[in-house]
């Protein structure tokens, strides 16, 4: 597989069209252990995208796309959670220039927010999981009213706060999207998407961060597999026990609405705004805004966020357990602390996974980002996620700490 991968770096050095792959030598091991993941059609297929000190220095894919269709450079994949981390870091955008603050009020900028007691929830507080608005489940009436971003605003401007919200962060699974989009469509007085267009895509270079994905570019999706449903038991009745059960209740507010598993496979998804999940995203485009965020706010020689803005997003902000996921996760702002598969953690790691396997992060200690993206939802035991990234990780942390 070495051999293959450095015939792909010599391709790209010898300045052939940019369909080709590129691996740096120094990330031979990690493209190798990335290969090793999509050896037959039922893997699935993935990309995986690397930068270090604002440079790339891996991009490559493998797998498939369908059962008919294989996996190329322009695949785009629906990645869930991830698209968290993207949809944070618009609001860092817009704070840094003082368009919005984190320590005032939502309610100053959405008044409709204020209701039901919330009129001193702070963008802070919405960024760490602390509106107390984490249910998702019976939030709205109908299982594709989900897909009607006024419809959801509305009801969680008028939603009263979970009062655990004052203990400490619960995880708003799929809400903490909507909450961010509202905040600025506010502040700016525009739809969401185009802030997204304008604050980051456009500044990186790079097209596909798509929450409403464009239809003449929607062939380019790759198709989601296996069904999310949990062990392989139906949906709904999963959701209904899981929602009964007191450790587990919380889960199931906030991240199993009525339906979810269909929604997930509805074509009308990429129509929606639902950035807390229906992110449509490549592993190149997620690694360079991360590459940014990991190199002091720099990528290929363009500043992207300021170093007093990035010390604000990675500081932890929370350290009391997470009342919806049992257990305290040390939240920063938009961002979770990353996971990787071997004993030492990275210290200062940050970015957003999402179920099913995607994901994507920054490490400010040693200048690298990783960004993920696959359409194989986990792995013979649960769709909801496994340790392909969390491994993948730890190969290229090992690498840039080799002297």
């Amino acid at each position: 597989m070495s051999e293959r991968v450095a015939r792909v770096h010599s391709l790209e050095e010898a300045g052939r069209a940019p369909t080709q792959m590129y691996v740096d030598p120094r990330f031979l091991p990690l493209a190798d252990a990335f290969f090793a993941l999509y050896r037959s059609p039922q893997h699935g297929g993935g990309a995986l995208s690397a930068y270090l000190d604002g440079e790339l220095v891996l991009d490559i894919w493998a797998g498939w796309a369908d059962r008919d269709r294989r996996w190329n450079r322009d695949t785009v994949a629906l990645s869930f959670s991830t698209g968290k981390g993207v949809a944070s870091t618009v609001l860092h955008r817009l704070a840094e220039r003082g368009v919005l603050d984190y320590d005032e009020p939502v309610a100053t900028y959405w008044p409709e927010f204020g209701a039901a007691g919330k009129g001193r929830i702070t963008v802070r507080d919405m960024l760490t999981h602390r509106s107390g608005l984490h249910r998702v489940r019976g939030l709205v009436s109908g299982r594709r009213a989900l897909l009607d971003y006024d419809t959801v605003v509305a009801a969680l401007a008028a939603g009263t706060p979970d009062p655990r919200r004052l203990d400490g962060p619960g995880y708003h699974a799929v809400t903490f999207g909507w909450l961010v989009a509202e905040t600025v469509t506010r502040v700016t007085g525009r739809d969401f998407v185009d802030v997204v267009r304008d604050e980051i895509a456009r500044p990186l270079g790079v097209e596909e961060f798509w929450y409403r994905v464009p239809r003449d570019q929607r062939y380019r999706i790759a198709k989601l597999f296996p069904h999310i449903n949990p062990g392989g038991m139906p949906w709904e009745v999963t959701s209904s026990v899981l929602s009964r059960v007191g450790p587990l209740s919380g889960l199931a507010e906030a991240a199993m609405p009525d339906g979810f598993d269909e929604l997930v496979r509805d074509p009308d998804v990429h129509d929606a705004v639902m950035p807390g999940w229906n992110g449509v995203f490549t592993a190149r485009a997620l690694a360079k805004m991360y590459g940014a965020i990991a190199n002091d706010g720099v990528v290929d020689g363009r500043r992207f966020l300021r170093s007093e803005t990035l010390a604000q997003m990675g500081t932890t902000q929370t350290r009391q357990r997470d009342y919806v996921l049992r257990a305290p996760i040390h939240w920063r702002l938009g961002y979770h602390p990353v996971f990787l598969a071997k004993r030492s953690q990275p210290r200062y790691a940050f970015g957003h996974y999402g179920v099913g396997g995607s994901g994507a992060y920054a490490d400010p200690e040693t200048g690298l980002s990783l960004g993920y993206v696959t359409n194989r939802m986990g792995n013979a035991v649960t769709a909801l996620g496994d340790l392909r990234l969390a491994r993948l990780g730890a190969v290229a942390q090992e690498l840039v700490a080799r002297p």
